[in-house]
């Protein structure tokens, strides 16, 4: 390749990538992986600071939880866990990956595993990758998809499984099933019981052992103002040798996380935004007021809230069929309900949807949320004839 060709494809490549730039932050954001995701202040200025690759290793002796400065020991060793009711805590990349760390720990080839019908599908393919029988809890029929944790207890004296799991809330409807309830069965039947909180940790009060629960995991990026991808896995004593088995070559190096997990900016901001994280679901009552306002509200406008009722979770779907027949006259056709949004502001609802949609009012306003209604009523009555 000639010189002039290695400088026209570097060109090329610095137009491509050398201003890369999302929307206007001053848009009203409504898509549930993403509200509470939203960086504080704090986390935004930490991000600068630890934006480089291996940010937080300068003073690391081997162990991502030992490090002291910054302070990730005493935020994993005590902070967190009394945050969340657990023992223990370690970060990971994720709550799928914490999902898969305790599946890997607490089962074996063939062992069978059950889910609740609501599920994400990462739980599936964490059990998948496990070479796990996945055994499923039925949710209800549409639109309620209410779980009743009761069906556990027949499929746990069928299969003897090695683990439990229930999503709290699951990310489709934003159902909040009877995880005390749950704990108790699990307990019972003496089987360990794992909570997927992705959509819980950092958002509303939760506490692993009040519920019953042996593990929980969290999702930084979906639930806890950070950068992401970063999570945690809360475990308690009596599972701490199979959570934190080490290698028998480097025996400060847990098996777990491949020996290592979050070294960077995702923690950092995690970190940085933990003092607003734990004042925040003090409010969580409000934002719960907040949800039930804008579900009546969507429900007068003619479309249907789907899961629990009235709602206990910012997230939720509503199936909204006067947009889908909107969108059969449309010039733009299923894609007319992004942009008419787009163009008021308004951003977080996937292109070409028009049946249905997830919405979460979390740390968003009365007055935006209001903005939201108004732009629906808005769009409806244009169309209305």
């Amino acid at each position: 390749m000639s010189l002039d060709k290695v400088i026209m494809d570097i060109n090329k490549i610095e137009k491509k990538y050398s201003n890369l730039t999302r929307f206007n932050r001053d848009l009203i954001n409504v898509n549930p992986l993403q509200t509470a995701g939203r960086l504080t202040p704090e986390a935004k200025r930490s991000m600068l600071e630890f934006g480089d690759g291996y940010s937080v290793c300068d003073y690391c002796k081997g162990t991502l939880e030992k490090i002291e400065n910054p302070p990730i020991k005493s935020f994993v060793e005590e902070d967190f866990p009394n945050f969340i009711g657990s023992d223990y805590s370690r970060i990971t990349h994720g709550a799928r990956e914490g999902n898969a760390r305790v599946m890997k720990a607490m089962t074996k080839l063939g062992d069978s595993i059950i889910v609740d019908g609501n599920a994400h599908y990462s739980t599936i393919v964490s059990a998948q990758a496990a070479g796990l029988k996945i055994i499923r809890v039925p949710a209800g029929d549409d639109p309620g998809r209410i779980l009743n944790v009761e069906d556990y207890i027949p499929l746990i004296e069928k299969y003897n499984p090695s683990l439990i799991l229930l999503t709290y809330p699951d990310g489709t409807v934003g159902n909040l099933p009877d995880a005390k309830r749950l704990g108790e069965i699990a307990k019972q039947k003496n089987v360990p019981y794992l909570i997927n909180g992705a959509y819980a940790i950092g958002r509303m009060p939760i506490n692993m052992t009040e519920l019953g629960a042996d593990f929980i995991v969290g999702s930084g990026h979906k639930s806890m103002a950070s950068s992401g991808p970063v999570g945690i896995l809360g475990f308690n004593e009596k599972y701490k040798d199979q959570i934190t088995e080490a290698s028998e070559t480097y025996p400060n190096k847990e098996l777990g996380c491949i020996g290592c997990s979050v070294r960077g900016a995702p923690l950092i901001t995690m970190m940085a935004s933990f003092p607003t994280i734990v004042k925040r679901v003090q409010n969580w009552d409000e934002e719960v007021a907040k949800a039930r306002w804008f579900s009546e509200e969507m429900e007068t406008l003619g479309m249907r809230q789907m899961g629990e009722k009235p709602h206990n979770h910012d997230l939720m779907q509503f199936i909204t069929e006067p947009f889908y027949e909107i969108s059969k006259i449309h010039p733009h056709k299923r894609g007319f309900l992004y942009k008419a949004l787009k163009s008021e502001g308004i951003v977080g609802l996937k292109h070409g949807l028009t049946k249905s949609m997830k919405i979460s009012t979390y740390g968003t306003s009365r007055n935006n949320l209001q903005k939201v209604l108004d732009t629906f009523s808005t769009l409806l009555d244009q169309y209305s004839n």
